[in-house]
């Protein structure tokens, strides 16, 4: 058989972990040269799929590649576009196809969350609609770890691990000036639908600190929060408040809610975090600061998680043994094999069942008051985090690697997205 191309993007909010899945799937369609002749990587996603705008990672070194193994962010670039059905876009897919043909690719690797899933099962639909032969595998990625089946999805245990580990500094921060100064500290975190991130917060509850949980899954009593708080800093002093961007109004509104929408069409989110401290000073008098982690969470490669370097990069190379063993339209996920020792194996799932479902947090995850975690979510979230994995520093700073991306000739006509 002779070998044929491989087409790699990433897309949508980039991790601290994805150029791990990326270093594995480069570094294996390298060792299998009889199967895959190149791997082509899309600038900026999808996107550069229908623009012709191919990275030709071939140009890249050995240790180039390997060194995306502890780089943060999307090496190629990311984006948020989401293909339509074939039937309300077929232009997009027909242009697809016209870029596999010119390039001579038969693989399609798409690493992202729950909206590349979807993507990348309507590629695999298309291959089979438009008599195209391409194993399309979709590479889990997604801080949020809302994706189905897999037990966790690279990229969420380094953000646990960062959000868990900034809660609890500041926690010793405040405790320290509560007595005259700051009494409530609030640290907004990811998370649209599912709390995931915003639970890691409350691993600080095991280290003496008082902390409170806002979770999109349970909706937002004002009365009973204030309450909390209230009885907190009068037991302890002080309160830190991890509140996630998703967290709701029993009405269903969004307390960090814009009234804009990004690409996706979801609800553009910022500022749960200033809205929680206000209700706090208004109903208590309070001294607060907030804080915001937005992108410092998802990028902080300084301090990742080792479990979870580990498992992007198993399945960035499971990825591509799948497809050249003759497997497409799955994910690789992650199975957990015991909890204590943490041990965990590389399974399969289809994309059928994978694409546009969202995981939330168990109610047995979440304590009955609705503002904490339980012993179950702490045994599920605590291997998750284990283990440092820091990249190499040079003058003080990490040294992460830029490529060169080298472009790929164009073959065909410019096509307008």
């Amino acid at each position: 058989m002779t070998a044929k191309n491989a087409f790699y993007a990433q897309s949508g909010g980039v991790t601290a972990v994805i150029n791990a899945s990326a270093c594995g799937v480069i570094e294996t369609a390298r060792q299998h040269p009889e199967q895959i002749a190149n791997v082509y990587a899309g600038r900026n996603g999808i996107i550069g799929a229908l623009t012709e705008d191919l990275i030709d990672t071939s140009q890249e070194s050995d240790a180039a590649i390997a060194a995306l193994r502890y780089t943060p962010s999307g090496a190629f670039g990311s984006c948020r576009y989401k293909l339509k059905s074939l039937e309300a876009n077929k232009r997009e897919y027909e242009r697809l196809i016209e870029i596999f043909k010119a390039h001579d690719i038969g693989y399609f690797f798409y690493n992202g969350g729950g909206d590349s899933a979807d993507t990348c099962y309507k590629v695999s639909q298309l291959s089979e609609t438009l008599g195209y032969p391409v194993q399309a595998i979709h590479v889990p990625k997604t801080v949020d770890n809302d994706l189905p089946i897999t037990d966790n999805c690279p990229g969420f245990g380094s953000v646990a691990k960062y959000i868990a580990t900034s809660a609890l500094e500041a926690s010793f921060d405040v405790r320290s000036m509560a007595k005259t100064s700051t009494k409530v500290f609030v640290l907004e975190v990811m998370g649209r639908h599912a709390g995931w991130i915003a639970a890691a917060g409350g691993l600080i509850e095991d280290h003496g600190m008082p902390v409170l949980v806002l979770f999109p899954e349970i909706e937002f009593d004002q009365e009973q929060f204030i309450a909390k708080v209230k009885a907190m800093v009068d037991s302890h002093g002080f309160c830190t408040i991890v509140v996630s961007e998703g967290a709701k109004y029993p009405d269903g509104r969004f307390l960090a809610e814009q009234g804009t929408r990004d690409a996706f069409g979801h609800a553009q989110l910022g500022g749960a975090a200033p809205v929680v401290a206000n209700l706090v000073k208004e109903a208590l008098g309070y001294k607060f600061h907030w804080a915001v982690a937005d992108y410092l969470q998802r990028a902080a490669r300084h301090l990742a998680s080792k479990a979870d370097v580990e498992q992007a990069y198993a399945t960035g190379r499971a990825a591509v043994e799948m497809a050249i063993a003759g497997e497409s339209s799955i994910m690789p996920t992650i199975e957990r094999v015991s909890s204590d020792p943490y041990q965990w194996q590389v399974g399969k799932a289809p994309l059928s069942e994978v694409a546009n479902v969202e995981k939330f947090m168990p109610r047995d995850f979440i304590t009955d008051d609705g503002f904490g975690i339980t012993a179950a979510c702490k045994s599920y979230l605590l291997p998750l985090i284990q283990g440092e994995d820091y990249p190499p520093f040079e003058n003080g700073l990490p040294r992460y690697v830029t490529l060169k991306n080298a472009p790929v000739a164009k073959k065909l006509d410019v096509f307008e997205i």
